[in-house]
């Protein structure tokens, strides 16, 4: 959600201690600051600030609508359930609850409940469009009678809630959460009761059970061994026995659901309706060697009869895909987030999630002939000129986005060796970091306070409602945490938890805390852990439940655990980033971009959302309309942690292709963070509209230095491979033209040897990151086994090592290609050598006419290229096929880079084949002609050549035959007139 320095003193109100290397806080007197190392906090409001507000007395005392029951500690922020807490629209009861698969909402009846199944579509293919699921009561849970003037709050735990209420001759409890199809209730002082808007249609009422359908929703209602239910009028009545206790569950069944199957079903649920979920907790770890976080989710159960145990239990789309052991799913449920998987007689399940890797920084390993170095280093010297933070805000989030672009110039300009720039940017964060991590006696502007009765740490200046709402403490304190994970890197003595490490650690504990008996802070504040990710409104007392636009900046906060965690050896913060870095990917990529086109409704015209609202998603922001904001929102800010924007490398032309669709054209603002995003799909593009377009205005929190550096490297590497993983945090591998790229970072004193998971292995020598597979600007090598022509090399030079003094093209021998014909490859790539077995790739339709003009084209290239040339000319041949679709015509241009510098000194483009309606490849080849060309070839020095292959007219795809074999034959080649 995003709407749009004194000395400390010695004594306060809370102080820390290391203790058998855990951090633990002790109380102290109370006064206006407190002592945390070498930094302080406020503990008193300053002059002319506020805190969290809302009804009654929430503002001193947000536990007024909470049970003598309720947990000690902090309450809850930022979570599904919040509004029951924090209530700012309804000051009784609350705002809908989406736990998914059902919605709730509290009235003085007791529990409204709701399954909505059809989702709500508005807007436009090209504007602003929302889908939600909205809340619809289908009937009222309660007791006779009940009256409550509001709900309170009993209890929670990970992603449950039990609300409460009492008119003082009634009581209900009732407890919900996350992946519960049951409903589990508590009563006294009337009849258990269910309420309806008409008459129920009841399909079955047999001894402490009945069925009901509403809206063509099927629930059943399970009373006590030896009650009955009574239907009467519009309600549904127990006496439970005399006992107080029974449960509702939403079946997954409809009215057309076989009778025999749904009577089956219910007596299963009924195996599980008396062992009420009373608990649920999550636990996660790192296997480093298999570079994979499993998180178990438990869900403890109290027997209410019987000594049963187990439970019904539905998985999210993110959760499903990743489920470790052979839990047996069957059943599913219509939810905002897509289906979501049943599996019953459960206690827990565990999820296995393959961690991909992050980086402090993209590699350098782009091999420029001096001049793109020259080009990064002019664009860093526009950052490191001045105070780098000169325009930002003083508010946390500007002060964050300040700190989060010096701190990625600062880690550019250790790559290329310029320590200068690089330590006084460092100096910079360091001493902007460490004004905000003392709080002076009055001092009211760029400091942290502690609100102990909300158990929050809120930075002056505010904003967003930082700090009435309590919104957003991720998206702003992330920035510090990755600037302090740099800076630590460089400065081990500031970052001591002796020093002002202590103040960056209660920054991570507001935020997402991640120790269970920390009663400073609730537990993971913004991570919704069943939901896989952050909740930025802190009270989500909305229509549509709770909300979050910028899933990235959560990535943001998560990668930041991973950095500081690995520079100053704390693997609780680490794993913690770990856990919820993995678990926000994929999130991320089924609920914000739906990648996998399963989850979103069919009939919502976007191919990612802005918003992701508890009810449902929109392609929207809280602050513009303009589709480059509207998803450029979710990728900034472009870090070494933004790989996971890539994994799935052909979505990223989808989501580029609608923006500019939606824009009307390229988009005009946020330049950089959307090349940023399509580079990790297409580099050689990315680079090619950055080269076209070098003068536009950066986003606020980017630099052109970074954003070259970024660019002009993925271009060199390629895509992100997410089959191979290692056995550190800090590494990525990188795949281009069939030829992989593997990086990792050591941030320890000692060298450290990588393994990767397909046997590569990798020495990087302490404090640096090291490249095998691709040459690079700064120069220096570590220690591998890669093949001889891809020599390992490093990219994070010793402070002393300037850019004057890296190494040459000619140190690093290039690839030797034994041929100058290129075979067509998956990929897509060009190689010497042919495929293994025919296949096709599929060129996307024209829908209008672009000849001439590549639109979307798929791209083979190969590097590495060095020879002379011959005399002849380029030469191809493409087997293609258009079916039976006529008006079709495919084209071709083939471009030389002479030097692998990014630019090509002859490009040839090649008038269109038009195919035949007939199934059957065609062999469109170089005798159609130029329709144009520029340059002149010469001599290549480890260079490329491209081949774009688009369709020019027609409005159906077309195939190329990629892979095939010589004895396969009609193989497709592209052969350069250079003698290699």
């Amino acid at each position: 959600m995003r709407l749009s320095r004194g000395r400390p003193i010695a004594v306060g109100a809370l102080a820390a201690a290391v203790i058998g290397g855990a951090l633990t806080f002790l109380a102290l007197p109370n006064a206006e600051a407190a002592t945390l190392g070498s930094g302080s906090y406020a503990t008193t409001q300053p002059a002319g600030t506020t805190g969290p507000t809302g009804c009654g007395s929430i503002a001193t005392n947000p536990r007024q609508y909470v049970t003598a029951n309720a947990p000690a500690g902090a309450v809850p922020t930022n979570d599904w359930w919040s509004s029951l807490l924090f209530k700012r629209t309804d000051c009784n009861y609350a705002l809908p609850l989406e736990a998914h698969p059902m919605a709730f909402q509290p009235s003085a009846g007791g529990l409204g409940v709701s399954y909505t199944t059809e989702a709500s579509i508005s807007g436009t293919a090209t504007g602003v469009g929302e889908y939600h699921f909205p809340y619809t009561t289908e009937f009222t849970l309660g007791v006779s009678g009940l009256n409550a003037p509001n709900t309170l709050v009993d209890g929670w735990t990970d992603w449950t809630v039990t609300p409460s209420w009492s008119d003082g001759a009634r009581t209900l409890k009732t407890t919900i959460g996350h992946g519960l199809p049951f409903v589990y209730a508590q009563t006294s002082g009337g009849n258990a009761q269910l309420t309806f808007g008409g008459a129920p249609s009841v399909w079955t009422n047999s001894g402490n059970k009945v069925g009901f359908t509403v809206r063509g929703h099927d629930y059943m209602a399970y009373a006590p061994t030896g009650a009955t239910w009574t239907v009467s009028g519009n309600a549904i009545t127990s006496t439970l026995a005399g006992k107080n206790y029974f449960s509702v569950a939403l079946l997954p069944t409809t009215t057309s659901t076989p009778a025999a199957d749904r009577t089956s079903l219910a007596n299963t649920y009924g195996t599980y309706a008396h062992n009420h979920v009373t608990g649920t907790r999550v636990a996660w770890s790192y296997d480093q060697n298999a570079s994979t976080v499993n998180a178990t989710y438990t869900l403890t159960t109290t027997a209410r009869e019987g000594t049963g145990s187990g439970t019904v239990v539905a998985l999210y789309p993110h959760q499903w895909k990743s489920l470790a052991g052979s839990s047996t799913i069957a059943q599913t449920y219509v939810s905002p987030r897509g289906q979501m998987k049943v599996i019953t007689g459960a206690a827990a399940f565990t999820t296995a999630t393959r961690f991909q890797g992050v980086l402090p920084e993209v590699p350098a390993v782009a091999d420029s002939a001096g001049a793109d170095l020259t080009t990064v280093g002019g664009y860093l010297d526009q950052v490191a000129t001045g105070d780098p933070l000169a325009a930002f805000g003083n508010d946390t989030y500007w002060t964050g986005k300040g700190l989060g672009r010096a701190a990625r110039a600062a880690e550019l300009a250790d790559q290329l060796g310029r320590t200068a720039q690089r330590d006084a940017l460092l100096s910079a964060i360091k001493t902007r970091l460490t004004d905000w991590f003392t709080a002076g006696s009055g001092e009211a502007g760029r400091l942290f306070v502690y609100n102990q009765a909300w158990g929050t740490l809120i930075g002056y200046p505010a904003s967003y409602g930082s700090d009435q709402e309590l919104n957003d403490h991720h998206f702003h304190y992330g920035y510090y945490i990755a600037a302090a994970a740099t800076l630590a890197k460089y400065d081990k003595a500031w970052a001591a938890t002796s020093a002002y490490g202590g103040m960056v650690n209660l920054l991570i504990r507001d935020a997402n805390n991640p120790d269970r008996s920390d009663t400073m802070f609730p537990f993971l504040r913004d991570f919704d852990i069943y939901a896989g990710h952050d909740w930025a409104s802190g009270h989500g007392s909305f229509g549509a439940g709770n909300n979050q636009e910028s899933s990235s900046e959560g990535m943001n906060f998560a990668n930041a655990l991973i950095q500081w965690g690995i520079a100053t050896g704390n693997t609780a913060v680490r794993d913690a980033g770990l856990y919820i870095y993995s678990t926000q990917a994929q999130a991320i990529q089924e609920y914000w971009f739906d990648s996998s086109n399963q989850n979103f409704p069919s009939t919502f015209a976007h191919n990612e959302v802005g918003m992701v609202w508890g009810d449902g998603g929109a392609y929207a922001t809280w602050f513009s309309a303009e589709p480059e904001m509207i998803q450029g929102i979710n990728m900034l800010p472009i870090t070494g942690g933004s790989n996971y924007l890539g994994y799935k490398p052909s979505y990223i032309a989808t989501n580029y292709n609608e923006m500019t669709t939606n824009n009307g054209g390229p988009p005009t603002v946020w330049q950089d963070v959307l090349w940023s995003f399509q580079a990790l799909g297409n580099g050689d593009t990315a680079l090619a509209n950055f080269r076209a377009n070098s003068g536009y205005t950066p986003e606020e929190g980017e630099s052109k230095a970074h954003t070259f550096h970024w660019i002009r490297n993925l271009a060199a590497l390629g895509t992100v491979d997410t089959t191979v993983t290692a056995n550190t945090p800090l590494y990525a591998v990188y795949t281009k033209n069939g030829v992989r790229t593997y990086a990792a970072t050591n941030l320890t004193s000692a060298p450290l040897t990588v393994t990767f998971s397909d046997g590569r292995t990798l020495t990087v020598a302490a404090g640096k990151t090291a490249t095998t597979g691709a040459f690079t600007w700064s120069g220096g090598n570590g220690s591998s086994n890669p093949p001889t022509s891809q020599p390992p090399t490093s990219t994070s030079p010793s402070p002393s090592k300037s850019p004057s003094s890296s190494s040459s093209p000619s140190s690093s021998p290039p690839p030797a290609t034994g041929s100058n014909k290129f075979y067509l490859r998956s990929g897509p790539a060009l190689n010497t050598t042919a495929g293994g077995g025919a296949t096709t790739q599929t060129v996307t339709a024209a829908n209008g006419n672009y000849d001439g003009t590549p639109h979307n084209p798929v791209t083979y290239q190969a590097c590495g290229i060095t020879g002379s040339v011959n005399g002849g000319a380029t030469q191809f041949t493409l087997h293609v096929d258009a079916g039976t679709t006529v008006g079709q015509g495919i084209e071709a241009r083939v471009s030389y880079d002479f030097t692998g510098s990014g630019t090509y000194g002859r490009v040839e483009t090649y008038r269109y084949f038009a195919t035949d309606p007939v199934t059957g490849t065609e062999q469109y080849t170089q005798a159609v002609g130029l329709a144009s060309s520029s340059g002149t070839l010469a001599a290549m020095n480890r260079g490329c050549v491209k081949l774009e292959v688009w369709n020019a007219i027609g409005n159906a795809p077309t195939t190329v035959r990629i892979d095939a074999t010589a004895a396969n034959g009609n193989q497709s080649t592209v052969t350069i007139p250079y003698t290699v």
